[in-house]
């Protein structure tokens, strides 16, 4: 996901809709102080548009340049601005600093303006992020397991997976659906410098996962952190993020499900179409993962994995070269072979690079790819598959209720083809709408055609920016996370 609402991230303070000079304070939990905290404000409005102001105030490390981002779910769009570069696509809305006013140093704020037209609906933005940091939110770090934790006490054993023409099978043949969960938090904590997971991960926490009856968890990781670069704190980096991933996925294992480790947030810097952030560093989610660092990332996870056939490899979360090259030939040439994309201003791994850098440990993991449009458009994913030596390689789908493809048409024209010739695993499922209404339109769906899904996210953030199935970390479900729920005791009961 985006986050938020896709792919992403994040606990986040709730917002009012506006009308006349309204100011949207800062909130944060149990009175932290936050990363960064941002006001938002309409200080005019009239029939079809508005004037709107932001104030950004940094509260942590000096910043050599700043990228805010924020969703506008009523329909409005910016029209001009200053004191910022704004953009926009689609909701996601972006303002960028300006030559001359870049630097933000510890406790400095900056202001920006904006007129946009609206319709009907002219609600605050829910969330702001600054640079991938999500503001006005808690930054107080979650308590993290150490690397010497036990493993769990489940008495489960997840199955040794492979592929088995366009089914994913256990060792003794027998077809397995992947039904589960993501459990967000590795992706964004680390790098942030809060942690390395949002919230418990425990064996209690993972045992809840369990009980909803799924069997399949899957983990958002961050390559810099495994990496353990120079930018992260040690206490969340290198050995000690390894340690505990690997405890997590010893937990999972423990409780009788699939961990399925996926690269989400990567390096390379990228400030095109859709930029999630200006940041050269994993702070964000990039349109594709980066040669410098993602095909050393993979080697590692591969080597540490590799002896282990009940870990699945999801190689990248979301990739969306579609919105910086010009073509949709050039964006699924960039998709599978990498190299200098149009659009992309450092050199891309494709997955063909990565699906060479697993094998070439020796691993023969299954391995998920999902295709352009942030893991939503499989059209042309039979045409530029990377080849697979060991043929256990896996289609991946991401499917929100506000995606292009999120309908009955597109999913038996682009999803049915390669069904039908590869395993298909929708890796997130989810909406915004805090129920569950479109989901089980997917569930049904994919139940129908025995194929796989994972609701985003196991995480107790709000559920319309998340989507959050919980509201605890005991599995108590928010009303969107029942649906997942309900119908995973239903069928796995």
């Amino acid at each position: 996901m985006r986050h938020p609402p896709r792919s992403a991230l994040l606990a986040i303070a709730g917002a009012t809709a506006l009308l006349g000079a309204i100011t949207v304070p800062a909130v944060t939990a149990q009175g932290a102080t936050p990363a960064c905290t941002v006001e938002y404000s309409v200080t005019s409005q009239w029939a079809d548009g508005f004037q709107g102001a932001v104030k950004i105030t940094n509260n942590s490390a000096a910043l050599s340049s700043w990228s805010l981002g924020f969703d506008f779910s009523g329909g409005q769009k910016v029209t001009q601005g200053w004191n910022a570069k704004w953009s926009q696509s689609g909701t996601e809305v972006t303002a960028a600093n300006e030559s001359w006013n870049g630097s933000l140093a510890t406790g400095a704020s900056v202001s920006a303006g904006f007129i946009a037209s609206w319709s009907g609906n002219n609600a605050a933005p829910a969330s702001f992020t600054l640079n991938g940091t999500t503001c006005n939110v808690d930054a107080e770090p979650s308590p993290t397991p150490t690397p010497s934790d036990p493993p769990g006490t489940g008495s489960g054993t997840a199955p040794a997976l492979h592929v088995s023409g366009n089914k994913l099978v256990d060792a003794g043949g027998t077809n397995h659906r992947l039904l589960g969960v993501n459990r967000s938090g590795g992706e964004f904590m680390c790098v942030q410098g809060y942690g390395i997971w949002d919230g418990p991960v425990d064996d209690a926490a993972v045992e809840a996962i369990a009980d909803w009856k799924a069997d399949t968890v899957r983990i958002p990781l961050n390559e810099e952190c495994w990496l353990g670069l120079s930018n992260i704190k040690p206490e969340y980096g290198g050995s000690n993020y390894v340690g505990a991933v690997k405890d997590l996925v010893a937990r999972v294992e423990a409780h009788g499900m699939t961990p399925i480790v996926e690269l989400h947030w990567s390096h390379g810097q990228y400030t095109g179409n859709s930029a999630g952030c200006s940041d050269v560093h994993a702070t964000c989610q990039k349109p594709m993962p980066d040669m410098q660092y993602s095909p050393s990332f993979w080697s590692s996870v591969a080597s540490t994995f590799k002896d282990d056939p009940a870990v699945a490899f999801d190689l990248f979360n979301e990739p969306y070269p579609d919105r910086a090259t010009s073509t949709t030939t050039q964006a699924w040439q960039c998709w599978r072979d990498g190299g200098n994309c149009p659009g992309i201003g450092y050199e891309v791994a494709g997955m063909q690079d990565l699906v060479d850098a697993v094998r070439a440990t020796g691993a023969k993991n299954v391995v998920l790819a999902g295709g352009l449009a942030y893991s939503n458009d499989l059209s042309q994913w039979l045409t530029y598959r990377p080849s697979d030596p060991t043929g256990n390689l896996v289609a991946a789908y991401h499917v929100y209720n506000f995606n292009t493809c999120s309908n009955e048409s597109c999913w038996n024209s682009t999803l049915a083809p390669v069904a039908a010739q590869v395993p298909l695993v929708a890796g997130e499922i989810g909406e915004n709408t805090c129920s569950h209404s479109f989901v089980d339109q997917v569930m049904k769906w994919f139940d129908d055609r025995g194929l796989s899904y994972l609701g985003w996210t196991w995480n107790t953030w709000d559920c319309s920016s998340g989507p959050s199935l919980i509201s605890a970390y005991d599995g108590t479900p928010t009303s969107y996370g029942a649906g997942l729920r309900d119908h995973l005791r239903a069928l796995n009961g």
